[in-house]
C-alpha cells in the first residue's frame, strides 16, 4: 500500500467530496470524484479504483443502484465499497450495512453515517484496502 490506491468518491455534494479529499490528504491514496451515480459507474469502469466511497442519495442513479451495478459487473464486483449516508441524521432512522445486505442480497464492506468522523473514515479506508490487497 506504500504507493497508495486510487479511491473513487461519488457524492452529489462537492462539500462532501472536498471533506473526503481533506481527510485522506495525509495518506498516500489518490482521490478521484464523481458527482452522480452515472458518472460514478463510468469512472469505476474507466479507472478500476482500489476502493469506492458511495453516497446513497445522488442524482442519475442512487448509491444503491450503483452498488448493485458494481456487484453485477464481474470486472468491478470485488472492489470494496463504503456507503455514506445522512439518512439517520435526516430521519432519525438507522440503516446499517446489514440492513442493506438483507435488502439487496449483498452488503458493502463498510457503511458510514454522515457527518463523517475523519479518523474513522481514514481507518476504514486503510483497513479495507489492506484486506483487499489494493
Amino acid at each position: 500500500m506504500s504507493d497508495g490506491a486510487m479511491i473513487l468518491v461519488a457524492d452529489d455534494e462537492q462539500e462532501c467530496i472536498d471533506f473526503v479529499q481533506d481527510a485522506l490528504a495525509d495518506t498516500p491514496h489518490r482521490v478521484i470524484a464523481a458527482h452522480d451515480g452515472a458518472e460514478a459507474l463510468a469512472a469505476a469502469r474507466e479507472h478500476r479504483p482500489g476502493l469506492i466511497i458511495l453516497d446513497v442519495q445522488m442524482p442519475q442513479r442512487n448509491g444503491f443502484e450503483v452498488f448493485a451495478a458494481l456487484r453485477a459487473d464481474e470486472a468491478l464486483a470485488s472492489i470494496p465499497v463504503i456507503m455514506l449516508t445522512a439518512v439517520a441524521e435526516k430521519t432519525g432512522m438507522a440503516f446499517t450495512g446489514a440492513d442493506m445486505g438483507d435488502f439487496m442480497e449483498s452488503a458493502p464492506e463498510a457503511y458510514v453515517d454522515k457527518p463523517i468522523e475523519p479518523v474513522v473514515l481514514v481507518q476504514t479506508v486503510n483497513r479495507l484496502l489492506a484486506q483487499s490487497g489494493a
